[in-house]
């Protein structure tokens, strides 16, 4: 197993990284802006352009979280063998899997109304960073959507692309019965 591999199934048990990674994304961020004073590159734009923003991020989310839904159909209506013996080893993972992608979406979108609520003129709320970990943690779960959906069609791929076993004689229980009644 490399070390890709390794690293790709750490990334894929442990759900709860994504919250971790955009908190740091954001708390880092949130450090720059405090030490430096500069790269709060949302403040440079009024209230109202902010607030376009949250909603149009709102629909992007919820139309890929869509997006998400129909990968889920296509997974439970593919049926190869490999497929078959995924889910029945990983049944319990690939579901909570597919649920969490979805919960995200859920959640994104919940936090990019939050802060379009909350955002007034020179954000004393600092709903901005509300937006920017919700923006953080969508673009980690889609990228769990992305990488998910690709291991699924490659096996999907693998099933469809073998060619058919050959097809097995068929038995018929009769054939004795015929054959006496045509012998002589």
């Amino acid at each position: 197993m490399s070390v890709r591999d390794t690293i790709e199934d750490f990334w894929a048990g442990h759900l709860q990284l994504d919250y971790l990674i955009a908190g740091v994304a954001l708390g880092s961020h949130i450090l720059v802006i405090r030490s430096t004073g500069s790269g709060d590159w949302l403040s440079w734009i009024d209230s109202s352009q902010r607030t376009d923003l949250y909603a149009a991020a709102a629909g992007v989310v919820s139309a890929i979280g869509g997006l998400s839904a129909i990968a889920i159909s296509l997974y439970t209506a593919a049926n190869g063998d490999r497929l078959r013996a995924v889910r029945l080893r990983h049944h319990a993972e690939l579901r909570r899997s597919w649920r969490s992608l979805l919960q995200a979406t859920a959640l994104c979108c919940l936090l990019l109304l939050t802060s379009l609520s909350l955002d007034r003129d020179a954000d004393p709320l600092s709903a901005r960073f509300i937006f920017e970990y919700a923006m953080a943690f969508a673009a980690l779960r889609f990228a769990r959507l992305i990488w998910l959906f690709d291991r699924i069609m490659v096996l999907s791929d693998a099933d469809l692309a073998e060619p058919d076993p050959p097809a097995m004689p068929v038995r018929d229980p009769s054939w004795v019965q015929r054959r006496q009644a045509n012998s002589p």
